[in-house]
């Protein structure tokens, strides 16, 4: 009943194995996004282990007495420690960044006092918070973990640690470091799956709508009619534009909806009210994070556009494509884990090249109020999407966007040839 299936399933397997669309989008792809995916967790990993190693406390001490002293001294042999001069903690704030520090120590008048009499003594912690994502709270933890160690080794249970953050230089009392990183981590994940799906979606639906033409032979009769092949593209690409237009829309309507969900919740037996902390993008944040997004998007949708026109129907539209879904992939995934600046510095300024990239970027810098790192992306994207929308234009202008093919030969014609053997 099956006679001659294996014969014709070998064909088939040879025809798509050599097909250059599927060898690269089904294979090359992943044997490449995933070393590389591998690659930067290594990083991370490494270098949370490099912070962990080198991080630097600064100590307000309002006590003179030797346990404080002794304290100061077990802390050093755990952490870099340095004495602030200065008397209350804002003063002491201003002055982390020039030991690099990113923990503050505020020991109490009566620490002495109290260890000595066997009370339990309460010191604050204050810890950094800068937005860097799944390595955020990894100071925190060390300071945790040496405290622990002093009350067995010195001091029984005599201190109690009283966690705070520092966002945007001010201390905020009662905010546990890694509760607000865990409770962030959330909207690091959140955002840049969101951009890989608009992305994918809008560039598909840009790509068929050309195809579409070529496939069905009436973009010939389109180029014929009395009017300039450039609002021939303007009216192709602006029924996409629309579209991105109201997806950035919407992304900005969910996304503000995304962060007030936060606003008090109880995490980790702590009241965090984002809006409260200044971790919620302000209107101006919000408005450059619409601009980059609806830039992008335009890009994109352009990019998608002098792709298909090399394609000859729908399907092989598609397929070249998704040739630029790494460009998406790779940069939203590392993103998604990894804060940027710790990245080496090349692999730092590939990600800025890449303009996919941009509005996650500019999400993470408008909620700590970096403005300029988000209109620098949008300006560098506008600079992208002119220069490919001219050479879009360009293409209208000819006869090539008729006759444009784009095939890896090669490939191609040993798939030919196995066909003509079987």
């Amino acid at each position: 009943m099956l006679k001659g299936f294996g014969n014709f399933l070998v064909k088939e397997l040879k025809e798509l194995i050599r097909d250059p669309k599927i060898l690269v989008g089904m294979i090359v792809v992943p044997l490449i996004l995933f070393p590389i995916l591998g690659a930067v967790m290594n990083f991370s990993v490494e270098s949370a282990k490099e912070t962990a190693t080198k991080t630097t406390a600064l100590v307000l001490n309002h006590d003179s007495g030797e346990n404080s002293t002794q304290f100061i001294d077990y802390l050093g042999d755990w952490l870099r420690v340095f004495k602030a001069n200065a008397s209350t903690v804002d003063e002491a704030v201003q002055q982390m960044a020039s030991y690099n520090a990113t923990e503050l120590i505020e020991i109490p008048q009566d620490f002495s006092q109290n260890v000595s009499t066997n009370k339990a003594v309460e010191v604050k912690f204050y810890s950094i918070y800068s937005g860097a994502g799944l390595l955020e709270g990894i100071g925190s933890s060390i300071v945790d973990s040496v405290v622990v160690q002093f009350n067995r080794n010195a001091a029984p249970d005599l201190i109690v640690a009283e966690k705070s953050s520092i966002i945007k230089g001010k201390a905020v009392e009662n905010v546990d470091p890694r509760a607000l990183s865990s409770l962030m981590i959330s909207q690091a994940v959140a955002l840049p799956v969101t951009m890989m799906i608009m992305l994918t979606y809008s560039m598909q639906i840009a790509a068929t709508s050309v195809a579409m033409e070529k496939e069905e032979k009436t973009l010939e009769t389109v180029l014929t009619l009395p009017m300039d092949r450039f609002a021939i593209l303007m009216g192709k690409l602006s029924g996409s534009i629309i579209i991105a237009g109201a997806a950035a829309a919407a992304y900005m309507v969910g996304f503000n909806y995304y962060m007030g969900s936060f606003s008090g919740l109880s995490t980790g037996g702590a009241n965090l009210d984002l809006v409260s902390l200044g971790l919620v993008p302000s209107a101006f944040g919000y408005l450059l994070l619409g601009i980059s997004l609806f830039i992008t998007l335009l890009s994109a949708l352009a990019l998608a556009v002098i792709l298909s026109a090399f394609a000859e129907d729908v399907r092989s539209a598609q397929s070249l494509v998704s040739y630029v879904y790494p460009l998406v992939f790779i940069p939203s995934l590392i993103l998604m884990y990894v804060d940027i600046n710790m990245l080496p510095i090349w692999l730092r300024w590939i990600l800025y090249a890449i303009p996919f990239s941009q509005p996650i970027i500019a999400s993470k810098a408008v909620i700590m109020g970096d403005y300029l790192t988000a209109g620098l992306g949008i300006a560098y994207v506008v600079g992208f999407t002119l220069v490919i929308m001219y050479a879009a234009s360009r293409l209208f202008a000819t006869e090539k966007i008729l006759t444009a093919k784009l095939k890896l030969r090669g490939l191609r014609k040993g798939g030919r040839k196995s066909t003509e053997e079987t």
